[in-house]
């Protein structure tokens, strides 16, 4: 028997966890999550933002707890899984978001910079899907793992920005994405990643200022920023069952800057 529509999106009984949660994309996915019915928890280095993230998910009736770690340091990462795993028993959806940028001319850029971002952007990634798929999705013989990338994966720069790490950590996302979807796929995990543009968030404000907001919305087709709403369909089809034969995609989400400046 088919499902009917509202079926394929219900998350009810799932439980996602979503790195970078506590802010920005992350918590809009988070909050997405939670109104399709999952559980959430969600995880980022500060736990005073966590700590505000869950009572705001929680005040829209989700139920959301939250543990604190820094994703960049290994150890960390595989804390963080373990005890989500313990508290909840399993994960059911992975959100890959958190992540980092740092600006400067590539014949300057310092190699303490590219670590850094690199490191947060794809190694931390690879081993968020890595313990969550070996220890829950991999037994339980299903699992949506979500990854966070950019419109700036699929260019050398975007509007002149200076960030030769995040623009390669983000391509790199890409292929890990669809190499995790072709491993995967037989235990009934799906891969894919949002491609968000321009959206006003902490890591992005001060680029956008920089750049000028309005010459940026001048050359998108849709004439805005992305806003609250508009990553918030794309995750509940690749964390739900209408998206259960959906994996190695990416789906850029950028009002169509791509489509006439990439």
């Amino acid at each position: 028997m088919s499902k009917t529509v509202s079926q394929l999106f219900d998350l009810h009984g799932k439980i996602a966890l979503v790195t970078g949660g506590s802010r920005g994309l992350g918590l809009q996915i988070a909050l997405a999550l939670g109104e399709a019915g999952a559980s959430v928890v969600l995880t980022s280095r500060k736990s005073a933002d966590l700590e505000t993230a869950a009572r705001h998910l929680r005040q829209r009736d989700i139920e959301a707890i939250w543990i604190a770690g820094d994703a960049g340091v290994g150890g960390e990462v595989t804390r963080v899984c373990g005890e989500a795993i313990d508290r909840l028993g399993h994960i059911d959806i992975l959100v890959n978001n958190a992540g980092a940028t740092w600006g400067a001319p590539a014949e300057d850029y310092p190699i303490e910079a590219w670590d850094k971002v690199m490191n947060l952007n794809v190694r931390s990634v690879f081993l968020f899907s890595q313990y969550i798929a070996k220890h829950s999705m991999i037994p339980q013989r299903s699992g949506r793992i979500l990854m966070v990338a950019s419109f700036a994966a699929f260019a050398g720069a975007t509007s002149g920005r200076e960030a030769v790490a995040y623009n390669t950590s983000k391509a790199a996302l890409v292929n890990l994405t669809r190499a995790l979807a072709a491993e995967w796929g037989e235990f009934g995990i799906t891969a894919n990643a949002i491609a968000p543009g321009w959206f006003p968030s902490k890591m992005s404000n001060a680029t956008l200022e920089a750049i000028g907001i309005d010459g940026l919305i001048a050359r998108t087709p849709v004439r805005r920023l992305g806003d609250d709403d508009d990553l918030k369909g794309a995750a509940v089809l690749f964390a739900s069952d209408a998206g259960k034969h959906i994996t190695g995609q990416v789906l850029v989400v950028d009002g169509g800057a791509l489509a006439v400046n990439g």
